[in-house]
């Protein structure tokens, strides 16, 4: 099988937190073409899970899609490229929630959006919570957390409060898990 190969990368936009790349490449036919790539530091998703069971979430207004919606605290240290996800994610959940975890485990590595961009997340359950202090970024303002049984949260998902890809993804990378 044949890959696509690229025969040049133009940076059309960069900030802070991603780099936007039109791609000029050949098909496995040798006919070209042109890929739009988002290029961005992989993040982390903390599923965090009381000692009761329940799961804290939170929620913000998220610009681009003009809503509030709950979702796992996530994050990443786009100033920082290449930390350790454990240590990221450790510090995003307290940040965010305001818990600490006395365990993180491994739930895995997903893609987020393949089809036009590389950005990957790591996901954690997060056991033995413990109250800390909350210190979220500006862009982080009008966050608010709460806990939530299971049920309640597939609950949030049919009704489409819940509409957050890659907390819904980290549910079924728990369900698998020998945690879940």
């Amino acid at each position: 099988m044949s890959e696509i190969k690229r025969q040049f990368r133009r940076t059309v936009y960069e900030n802070r937190w991603m780099k936007v790349h039109e791609d000029a490449v050949t098909f496995p036919d040798g006919s070209d073409g042109i890929y739009g790539v988002v290029d961005k530091e992989d993040f982390v998703l903390i599923v965090p899970q009381h000692a009761d069971g329940r799961f804290q979430l939170v929620q913000q207004f998220r610009y681009p899609v003009g809503g509030r919606y709950w979702e796992f605290p996530q994050g990443s240290w786009e100033t920082r490229p290449g930390t350790d996800p454990e240590k990221v994610a450790l510090a995003e959940l307290e940040e965010e929630t305001g818990f600490r975890a006395q365990s993180l485990i491994r739930l895995g590595h997903l893609f987020e959006a393949y089809g036009f961009s590389n950005q990957g997340f790591h996901a954690f359950l997060a056991t033995g919570l413990q109250a800390g202090r909350v210190n979220r970024d500006k862009e982080e303002q009008d966050m608010q957390t709460a806990s939530f049984s299971l049920e309640a949260i597939h609950d949030m998902i049919r009704a489409g409060q819940i509409k957050d890809a890659p907390s819904i993804a980290a549910l079924g990378l728990l369900a698998i898990s020998e945690h879940g």
